[in-house]
C-alpha cells in the first residue's frame, strides 16, 4: 500500500478520497487554488500546497503544478476524483513519467473510451449494442447523409466529452447547419476538441449504468446498476439503486456487457458502463473512466468501498470483493445538492454559508465540501454535497430521504433542496415511472420561467456582478439598474458553463 497520496481535486470528492486513505492508513496531500484557502479538504489533509488563482485552468487544470506537487511532498500516487483531469490521458500520462502512481486506468484505456466515437467502434467489435450512429462529422453534408441513414431525429454530440456539452436535438435535415456549428463551438471551448458525431435519438430511454472493477490481477467484475434517469441538460440530479426497471435477469445480461467492454480496453480500477434503456433494449452509451459522483449508491447496496478498492488496485493489490449473489442490499437514493436555484432556471447562487446543519440518523449519508463560513463562488461546478440514504425497500428509501432533506439546512444561498423534495413527492417517481424525459413531462417541478428572457439575464448579470464584487472585496449593492448594466457578463456565463442554448 501506498504511504502517501495527493488528491489532485477539489470539493466533496477530494474530501471522500481523504477519507477512504485515512481508514487504509494512507497520509494525504490535497491541492488548492487562492479561492479554497480554507475548504474543507485542505483542512482535512494531512497536508496541502498552493497550486494557482482560482481560475481551473490556472489550478486544478494545471498538469505541471499538480504533479510537481508530490514529489515536494513525498506523495507516491495521484487520485483525480472526477472531472477536471480525471479522464485526460495526456493527464495520467504525465503522472506516470513523473515515476507516480495514477490512481485510475491506463491511458490508452482513458483515450480509448474518452473518445466517443472510437469507443462505439471498439464496442461493436467487443460485440456490444450500441445506439445507431456515425463517425465523427465536420461538414453538413456528411451530417445529412448520416441522418438520412440513421433516421430523424438524431442527438448531436460531442466525440470527446460528456455531460451534455455540444449536445443537441436534431429533428431534421433542417436543423443541422446551425445546430452543427453551435455544437462543434461548444464542444471545442468544453473539451479543446470541436468533432462531434450523431447518434439515433431514443425517445423515452432509461438512463441506466453499470458500475465495475477491474484488477491487474485479471478479474474483472460488475457490481450492479444505477438508475441515473432523472436529469436536466443530461446532468444527472438523481440517482438510486437498483433500478425500479431491472429485474435480475437484465441485471446479469447488463453487467455481462459492461465486464466485456471493460475486458475490451484492458481497463483497470473503478469504471462505469452507461446504456440507454428502452422498450426492452438497452445500447451502450458510453463509459467513465473515472470514480462517479453516484458512487454511494452502488456502496450501500453493495457494502463496498469503491474508493478505497481504487486505491488498492492502483498499488498492484488483487480487489478484496467478493461477489454476493445477496446483492442488491436493500435501496439507495442520492440527491445532488447544487448551489442552484431550481425555480429560476437552475441560476447558480453565490455566498457564504452562514449556518450548515446535515441531516443523520439510521441509513444517511452526507458527501459534503461545504462547511459554516464558506464561500461558494462562481469558479467550479455548483455541487456542494450529496445526500444519500439507504433502506430495505425503495418505499422505505423515499420516506427517509424525505426525512433526511427536510433536516438538511444549508443557509446563505439558494439549493436545489426544495426541487428534490417536490421528486420526491411526485407519484411517477414514487412508482418508478421516469426516464430522460422526466422533467419535460413535470415541468411544474423546476416553473424556470424561460419565457422572460430579459429576466433572466438580468439575473445571470446580477449573479455575476455579486460575485465579483465579492471576489474583489467591495461592497457594492446589486440593484436593478446595476445588474441591467451588467448584463455584458452574458456571454462569459454562456462561456463557462453553457447556461444558454
Amino acid at each position: 500500500m501506498f504511504d502517501k497520496v495527493l488528491i489532485a481535486n477539489r470539493g466533496e470528492i477530494a474530501v471522500r478520497v481523504i477519507r477512504a486513505c485515512q481508514e487504509l492508513g494512507v497520509r494525504t496531500v490535497a491541492v488548492y487554488s487562492e479561492a479554497a484557502r480554507l475548504s474543507p479538504h485542505v483542512l482535512l489533509a494531512g497536508e496541502a500546497v498552493l497550486i494557482g488563482p482560482a481560475p481551473a485552468a490556472e489550478s486544478y487544470q494545471r498538469a505541471e503544478a499538480i504533479i510537481d506537487a508530490a514529489p515536494q511532498t513525498g506523495a507516491q500516487a495521484v487520485h483525480p476524483g472526477y472531472g477536471f483531469m480525471a479522464e485526460s490521458p495526456e493527464f495520467a500520462r504525465r503522472v506516470l513519467e513523473a515515476d507516480l502512481v495514477f490512481v485510475g486506468p491506463p491511458p490508452e484505456a482513458i483515450a480509448e473510451m474518452g473518445d466517443k466515437t472510437a469507443a462505439r467502434s471498439r464496442m461493436i467489435e467487443a460485440g456490444v449494442p450500441v445506439v445507431p450512429g456515425s463517425d465523427a462529422i465536420t461538414e453538413v453534408a456528411e451530417g445529412v447523409a448520416a441522418g438520412d441513414r440513421i433516421g430523424w431525429p438524431v442527438l448531436l454530440k460531442a466525440a470527446a466529452g460528456g455531460g451534455g456539452k455540444g449536445m443537441r436535438v436534431i429533428e431534421s435535415a433542417e436543423d443541422l447547419p446551425r445546430a452543427l456549428s453551435a455544437a462543434s463551438r461548444e464542444a471545442g471551448q468544453a473539451f479543446g476538441d470541436s468533432r462531434v458525431y450523431l447518434e439515433k435519438y431514443l425517445s423515452d430511454p432509461r438512463h441506466i449504468e453499470i458500475q465495475i472493477l477491474a484488477d491487474t490481477h485479471g478479474r474483472v467484475i460488475h457490481l450492479g446498476e444505477r438508475e441515473c434517469s432523472i436529469q436536466r441538460r443530461h446532468q444527472k440530479l438523481v440517482e438510486e439503486a437498483p433500478s425500479p426497471a431491472v429485474d435480475a435477469d437484465l441485471r446479469a445480461r447488463m453487467g455481462d456487457v459492461a465486464v466485456a467492454a471493460a475486458e475490451a480496453v484492458g481497463y483497470v480500477g473503478a469504471g462505469t458502463v452507461e446504456f440507454l434503456y428502452q422498450n426492452g433494449e438497452f445500447y451502450f452509451l458510453e463509459m467513465n473512466t473515472r470514480i462517479q459522483v453516484e458512487h454511494p449508491v452502488t456502496e450501500f447496496v453493495t457494502g463496498v468501498d469503491l474508493v478505497q478498492e481504487q486505491i488498492r488496485i492502483a498499488a498492484g493489490l488483487p480487489m478484496s470483493v467478493e461477489v454476493s449473489p445477496d446483492w442488491p442490499l436493500g435501496h439507495a437514493i442520492e440527491c445532488r445538492i447544487s448551489g442552484e436555484d431550481p425555480f429560476s432556471g437552475f441560476f447558480p447562487s453565490s455566498g457564504r454559508i452562514r449556518a450548515l446543519e446535515v441531516p443523520c440518523g439510521p441509513g444517511v449519508r452526507w458527501d459534503g465540501g461545504i462547511m459554516e463560513h464558506y464561500e461558494v463562488g462562481l469558479n467550479y461546478d455548483p455541487l456542494l454535497g450529496k445526500l444519500i440514504v439507504h433502506a430495505a425497500t425503495r418505499d422505505q428509501a423515499i420516506l427517509r430521504m424525505r426525512r433526511a432533506l427536510r433536516e438538511l439546512q444549508i443557509e446563505g444561498i439558494r439549493t436545489t433542496q426544495p426541487f428534490h423534495l417536490g421528486v420526491l413527492d411526485e407519484e411517477d417517481f414514487k412508482a418508478g415511472d421516469i426516464s430522460v424525459r422526466y422533467l419535460d413531462r413535470h415541468p411544474e417541478l423546476v416553473e424556470t420561467g424561460e419565457g422572460d428572457w430579459q429576466a433572466r439575464a438580468a439575473a445571470v448579470a446580477a449573479t455575476l456582478l455579486e460575485h465579483r464584487t465579492r471576489v474583489s472585496g467591495g461592497g457594492v449593492t446589486v440593484t436593478a439598474a446595476s445588474a441591467a448594466r451588467a448584463t455584458g457578463a452574458i456571454s462569459e456565463w454562456r462561456r463557462r458553463l453553457g447556461t444558454f442554448d
